[in-house]
């Protein structure tokens, strides 16, 4: 239902994770029951999550410690691994800049040009762990140094950027044709972002076995605010699994829809499953994690833009291990660890054993979910008041 915004335009109303809650069904399972699983083309994925191709988050290390826990980690191959054949101490300046410089500091950084041979070291780092093996690549730079991934050994390719779209236009040059360039490489594809039914179907129908829903709710990303671009998360990510249900009744193929961004809690993964999604990509959360090469700091994609960039460089402490973070135990009351854990008590409170079975899970609208009762948490800043 659409909302007046003034006599000459209305709008649909919509909805972010904070904005919604799910319902308890009639059913209950044992949490042991649950199966967490879920499958990306051809690989099968123990736990339903993606670390973001972030610097701040993933470097080879930390995506062979992702993989090993049963996620993906995706690596950024236009970022500083790439750029630099010792990315620590560029980590470490990036980290120790002061708040005012930190976007300028990140330009200049940025500024390196991208190796290819280090394409190729870094991508081989991760495939010699023995997990599966996956790297992100803007659309307008993957042409340029796809194949130094696939001869290094990518399993799986992420085109990602900030908003992507199957039907790019350009007077300048000639843009990528995701249909042709998908049905030509040898590896899945997941592309991304995107934030609308439309532009959800329009990119599954090119042969991509996902598509990465949200553009700018990213806890490092200032696109709403720079572009005035966005769609709230439930919402986009609603409007995408009716995507991939028209698709499915059009050709049987089912296409995975990744929640990107704005996650902080278990919680918010149980939301997102429950508005359509088969998985979630994080990036602050992981940042988190002490073996995070952030050095505790966070930072979007778009950040080095060296022309408008669309992101910022948050703090974000290290504060425990990443095995802690995903799976536990938790030592924290307010959902930022074990998110497993608590996407898997949410499931097992609500009856459903899968997470294709969880999408069917009833939510409404509850904008007071998180501060009905909670006075004294607020005041005291502990649990949900933190």
């Amino acid at each position: 239902m659409e909302v007046e915004i003034g006599m000459g335009k209305s709008g649909r109303r919509a909805y972010g994770l904070d904005d919604i809650a799910i319902v308890p069904s009639r059913r209950t399972r044992d949490p042991e029951d649950i199966d967490l699983s879920w499958q990306l083309g051809t690989f099968k994925l123990e736990l339903p999550f993606l670390a973001s191709a972030m610097d701040g988050v993933v470097d080879p290390a930390m995506a062979v410690a992702v993989g090993r826990l049963g996620g993906l980690g995706v690596l950024n191959l236009e970022g500083i691994q790439t750029r630099y054949e010792d990315p620590a101490q560029i980590l470490e300046k990036i980290a120790s800049l002061p708040k005012e410089k930190a976007t300028r500091g990140i330009q200049e950084v940025y500024a390196e040009p991208v190796k290819p041979e280090l394409i190729e070291k870094r991508v081989k780092q991760i495939k010699d762990s023995g997990v599966v093996t996956a790297a992100s690549l803007t659309p307008q730079r993957v042409e340029e140094y796809y194949k130094f991934a696939l001869d290094a050994g990518l399993d799986l390719l992420i085109i990602q950027g900030t908003v992507i779209s199957a039907e790019h236009l350009s007077s300048m040059r000639e843009p990528l044709d995701l249909y042709k360039f998908i049905a030509e490489l040898p590896v899945p594809v997941v592309v991304g972002g995107c934030a609308s039914y439309h532009t959800a179907l329009h990119l599954m129908r090119t042969g991509a076995v996902g598509v990465l829903i949200g553009v700018g709710p990213g806890h490092a990303c200032t696109t709403r605010g720079v572009l005035g671009i966005g769609v709230p998360q439930a919402t986009a990510l609603a409007d995408a699994a009716a995507a991939r249900a028209r698709l499915m009744e059009e050709t049987g193929r089912y296409v995975n829809v990744i929640a990107d961004g704005g996650i902080r809690t278990g919680g918010d993964i149980a939301k997102c499953v429950a508005c359509g999604a088969d998985a979630v990509m994080m990036g602050a959360p992981i940042a988190r994690s002490l073996e995070a090469p952030g050095r505790g700091f966070h930072w979007g994609m778009a950040t080095f833009h060296p022309e408008l960039p669309r992101g910022t460089r948050v703090k974000v402490d290290q504060v425990a291990p990443l095995e802690e973070i995903i799976m536990g135990p938790a030592h924290e009351n307010d959902g930022t660890m074990n998110l497993m854990g608590g996407l898997r008590m949410s499931m097992a409170t609500c009856g459903y054993q899968t997470i294709k079975d969880f999408q069917r899970a009833e939510v409404m609208v509850a904008p007071s979910l998180k501060t009905e009762g909670k006075t004294i948490q607020r005041s005291q800043e502990v649990g949900m008041g933190k």
